[in-house]
């Protein structure tokens, strides 16, 4: 092999190792809730456009987020059920709040447009319940009172997959009616007693908009970006409030996180005239001893990014940012229960937009 061949092909192998490089580099992964893919997914496109890193987050459900952090088949998990602090101990788990966010009823409801129709948390669970079958039953038209609303059959879908969305919705149905908490309960994944079943909260969105005088729950972005007719809600303190960032940031401005261990904070029916009662924050889940600290490492200058660069891409889908005081404690756990990261030094190394 002549000299100019010879340096063509250690070029080349040089190339393809950098490549191999850059590859490795942009491969955050990640996966769990539905609830925040809407601002992930925006993040992840900003983030790469100032780094070149990319982020790999499959949208499958809190349920299966966990059992993918679990299995160590990702470097973060996503829930929108944050894990009780044993649980976390007993798997190794370090878990910080990242964004909240509302999830809001949806109808399919002839005449009925986003923001007309009122319910409460007894007359939905009573809905998902089988109680309440039809549109015109006198208990909505008492809140609806303007409405005129059809002898249509309710058709209530659910997330038939083990979602923080179903936690959210169930805990507040719960919260809202001693029947449904004593026969369905609240979880990832409950036994609901009638309706449909649909995978993610994109596939509720896709159900409920295709049935004729369907309900859904669905994250608040979702619905707004398909313009579904969401429903306003009586919250705890009996007033009737709409699903926006005002109200879902009324209902976080109560939580006590400095004293949340393991940021273990449920926001759903909090106290004030203002709040929106089905609030939640959606969580992070890393090792504590991460079996990959590089890739770790990588995950958290983006998360730290997102808190310093994101606040205004995720009021633009009406999230709510995490307070700067919350931020510098995330930051301090990071510190304190994450080892051996080489990036921590440098998480907020990444340019600012």
């Amino acid at each position: 092999m002549n000299l100019q061949r010879f340096q063509r092909v250690l070029l080349a192998f040089l190339g393809a190792l950098a490549g191999a490089g850059v590859v490795r580099a942009a491969d955050i992964s990640g996966a769990g809730a539905t609830f925040p893919y809407p601002i992930y997914s925006k993040w992840a496109d900003a983030y790469r456009q100032q780094t070149g890193i990319g982020l790999n987050y499959q949208s499958i459900g809190s349920g299966g987020g966990i059992k993918q952090i679990k299995a160590k088949t990702v470097t973060f998990g996503a829930s929108d059920m944050p894990l009780k602090p044993e649980d976390l101990k007993q798997a190794g788990l370090v878990q910080f709040p990242m964004i909240i966010g509302g999830v809001v009823p949806v109808v399919n409801v002839k005449g009925v447009q986003a923001g007309q129709m009122v319910l409460s948390g007894a007359i939905v669970a009573s809905v998902y319940m089988g109680e309440i079958t039809r549109w015109n039953d006198a208990r909505i038209q008492k809140l609806n009172p303007k409405l005129a609303l059809p002898a249509t059959t309710i058709a209530p879908v659910y997330r038939s997959d083990g979602s923080g969305t179903n936690f959210l919705f169930s805990h507040y149905l719960s919260q809202s009616s001693p029947k449904f908490k004593e026969t369905v309960g609240e979880n990832t994944s409950v036994q609901w007693p009638t309706g449909i079943g649909a995978k993610g909260n994109e596939g509720v969105a896709n159900m409920t908009a295709q049935t004729d005088g369907a309900i859904g729950y669905v994250e608040y972005a979702y619905a707004k970006q398909t313009r579904m007719a969401y429903c306003d809600l009586v919250n705890s303190a009996g007033k009737t409030v709409a699903p926006n960032g005002e109200s879902f940031q009324a209902a976080a401005a109560s939580a006590d996180w400095a004293h949340a261990l393991g940021y273990y904070l449920i926001l759903t029916d909090q106290p004030g005239a203002g709040s929106w009662p089905i609030t939640g924050a959606s969580f992070i889940l890393v090792y504590g001893v991460p079996p990959d600290a590089a890739a770790t490492g990588e995950a958290l200058k983006f998360f730290d990014w997102a808190y310093r660069n994101g606040a205004k891409m995720a009021t633009d889908l009406d999230y709510v940012p995490l307070p700067e005081s919350l931020i510098r404690q995330v930051r301090a756990t990071w510190k304190a229960e994450i080892k051996g990261v080489p990036a921590m030094a440098s998480a907020s190394d990444a340019k600012r937009m």
